[in-house]
């Protein structure tokens, strides 16, 4: 029989093992994306490859993250102190940056369970620095790992480590960043292991299985508490990058019983451009989703998705098949699933749904040559306004839904890369409006002291993030460029181009939407 108390324990000593890992990478870590940015995701699985456990990391990559795992595992059988890794969009990630890395936890050769963390590397090569290019092709994007193992005895295989360090323009900081991500695995299994030697292995997997149980449960109660009916809900992207042509997403939510189906199948098609998305970010939605609207403490595992279908289309920007270009699709489609999911709950459950968040992560990448010669790549998003609830105003300047990273500091920016941030602060007024209003944006100005390629992936420029219930919807995004004269160059959402030394880019992001009438 389950002990509740014990329950609770172990939902708090596996978590507890994630953030740790999480803090061992976060603090070995070379790039500021890692370090001050925190983007990255720590996790537990059991011996099936199932989520268990996880840190308060990135919604994105824990929701997908099981897929990545069990496509490792159905590749390769993993022996102790052995470490594999993948960034495969189309066997489980979500886009190259993101490399998974996976281990085993054996003690007294029994497999207990796997530990796995996924980084966002700075740039691992492809068209542009930092590898969130405006592709037409996955190949173009990067360097492509499938299922690989990747160390032995916790000792990086040397041919891999130079493999992706020929393919990134920041090779020093790629090994830096992997060796961290092996340190984190390493401290995992050394915890899970002092944990079983605590408890005895045959208790941390009864009840790592009785969590799946206990969020299971706790999930189809919430669903039985919603009306049954469909509800439906469409958005648009603003474009893919490469046509101006509007991209509709949509989401029908069937609700019976104490079950669910999220379709997105009325999705448009897989676009030229790199928004494309592949299936295990449609689960990764769904689940944060329903997380998010869950009052109870919920522990955030796999259980959740059991009474829970997910249906896509095959070929759609939801679902696209390879080589469709998707290093955009894991951060901007993101989003607006989230927004259309969202938006469908939101007729079931008026006072439980916020207004849509700013939509966008608003991916910077800038890559070039230093004052002193040296190569840089970097990478960062940047926050915006959360859409206001039915209780009270959205919060400002901050990252919202399917991203749970920081905005990198002034000081880590300047010190590592050759600009100088000339503006930094909220974007007054651009919240909706309403009875409660939504969160304000962020204006992000930044100066080139050197000649530096630049590239935005925004979104969230044409179609503002819609309030609800007579709120008013928060104000797009903008970006311009500043030239040394004073002109101002209007720039499109989503763009590659080179800044002059002396020019500056400014980024104005979108507010929230607001919730209710005034």
């Amino acid at each position: 029989m389950i002990n509740p108390i014990k329950l609770e324990l172990f939902k708090h000593a596996f978590s507890a093992v994630a953030e740790e890992m999480g803090a061992v990478l976060q603090r070995s870590s070379f790039s500021p994306n890692i370090k001050e940015r925190r983007d990255f995701s720590c996790a537990l699985f059991n011996r099936k490859g199932e989520l268990v456990a996880q840190a308060a990391h990135i919604p994105v990559h824990l929701g997908s993250m099981p897929l990545s795992v069990r496509a490792v595992l159905k590749k390769i059988d993993l022996k102790e102190g052995e470490v594999a890794a993948i960034n495969a969009p189309y066997s489980g990630g979500t886009h190259l940056p993101d490399i998974t890395v996976v281990a085993p936890v054996y003690l007294n050769g029994e497999l207990l369970f796997y530990v796995a963390n996924r980084a966002h590397h700075a740039d691992v090569g492809g068209t542009t620095p930092g590898s969130m290019p405006l592709s037409t092709s996955i190949y173009q994007e990067g360097l492509i790992i499938p299922p690989v193992k990747v160390a032995s005895n916790w000792e990086p295989d040397p041919n891999f480590l130079e493999l992706l360090k020929a393919n990134s323009r920041t090779p020093k900081e790629r090994e830096g960043d992997f060796k961290a991500q092996l340190t984190a695995l390493k401290l995992g299994v050394k915890r899970i292991k002092e944990l079983a030697q605590k408890y005895s292995p045959e208790l941390l997997q009864i009840y790592a299985n009785a969590l799946l149980d206990y969020a299971e449960k706790i999930t189809r109660n919430f669903i039985e508490s919603i009306p049954d009916g469909v509800y439906t809900f469409g958005d648009f992207m603003d474009g893919d990058g490469i046509a101006d042509t509007p991209v509709r997403v949509r989401a029908v939510v069937k609700i019976e019983g104490d079950t669910a189906m999220v379709d997105f199948s009325g999705s448009d098609l897989q676009t030229k451009g790199p928004i494309n998305t592949v299936e295990s970010i449609a689960l990764s939605v769904t689940l944060y989703s329903f997380r998010l609207l869950m009052e109870h403490d919920v522990p955030t595992n796999e259980g959740i998705m059991r009474p829970v279908k997910v249906v896509t289309r095959k070929g759609t920007v939801v679902d696209a098949l390879p080589p469709a270009p998707v290093s955009a699709g894991n951060t901007e489609t993101s989003q607006r699933l989230v927004d259309v999911l969202l938006g469908a709950l939101s007729k079931a459950l008026p006072k439980k749904v916020p207004a849509a968040s700013q939509g966008t992560m608003n991916n910077l990448t800038l890559g070039g040559t230093d004052l002193e010669g040296n190569p840089f790549a970097y990478y960062e998003t940047i926050g915006g306004g959360a859409g206001a609830t039915p209780k009270e105003n959205g919060e400002s300047g901050v990252h919202t839904h399917m991203t749970n990273t920081l905005n990198t500091p002034v000081e880590a920016l300047e010190f590592k890369l050759p600009v100088m941030v000339t503006e930094y602060g909220l974007r007054k007024s651009s919240g909706g409006e309403g009875k409660f209003r939504g969160g304000e944006g962020i204006v992000r100005e930044l100066l080139f002291l050197s000649e530096t390629q630049v590239t935005l992936i925004s979104e969230r420029r044409k179609f503002s993030p819609y309030g609800l219930f007579g709120g008013k919807p928060g104000k797009p995004g903008r970006a311009v460029e500043l030239t040394p004269e004073g002109k101002e160059i209007e720039l499109p959402p989503k763009f590659t181009k080179t800044f002059k030394p002396g020019h500056k880019l400014r980024v104005e992001t979108p507010g929230g939407g607001g919730w209710g009438e005034r």
